[in-house]
């Protein structure tokens, strides 16, 4: 994998940004009782118990997890948890690296393209469970929403990508969710003051 060193206006690029925390990762975690994690698509949870059961015979320990934002309970293999995308909490050093990549503009507007295929894409990128593919989807949606109301269908992935942002990093930075919203509108507030 190639970094891109390259700097917008001094701010890191959201490539480079989610290249450090890729490669960091490279270790498998194994969870405990009590610890939280994210799990794609939806969110922050708490593993409440990690149990074994048989499947097709064969014993296999699973991780229950209970997503914080709507009491889901998912059932995780053990053995899976790479593969369907379960991590850690964000460390509250990289949030300035996802508020970084709130602030990067690209050059064009994400309403060049058809709906349909906007759509698919954040929805690929909300699956992978990366902070930072959903601050990016949150903020293309967010300066799409301030040219144009948002359809219905937009409207959801953004309120998704919103949730899932702000409940990760409130969780990671030990603070309420309603001054993290406070500080991802501040970005985008100080960036248009500036235009």
């Amino acid at each position: 994998m190639t970094t891109i060193k390259s700097t917008i206006g001094g701010n890191m690029t959201e490539k480079k940004a989610k290249e450090d925390v890729q490669g960091a990762k490279q270790s498998i975690r194994e969870f405990q009782i009590g610890d939280l994690a994210v799990y794609p698509a939806h969110g922050v949870g708490e593993i409440e118990a990690i149990e074994s059961r048989v499947v097709n015979g064969e014993a296999h320990d699973f991780y229950i997890m209970k997503v914080l934002e709507n009491s889901m309970v998912i059932m995780i293999p053990t053995k899976n948890v790479e593969s369907v995308g379960l991590r850690e909490i964000i460390d509250k050093k990289e949030v300035p690296k996802v508020y970084e990549v709130m602030k990067y503009r690209k050059d064009g507007s994400p309403d060049n393209q058809t709906w349909n295929r906007r759509y698919r894409e954040y929805m690929d990128k909300i699956k992978t469970g990366s902070l930072y593919d959903v601050a990016e989807v949150f903020r293309d949606l967010f300066l799409l929403k301030l040219t144009k109301d948002l359809s219905f269908g937009e409207r959801k992935l953004y309120d998704t990508a919103q949730v899932l942002l702000v409940r990760e990093l409130s969780t990671a930075k030990k603070t309420d969710e309603a001054a993290i919203l406070s500080e991802i509108e501040s970005l985008f507030l100080s960036d248009i003051s500036e235009n």
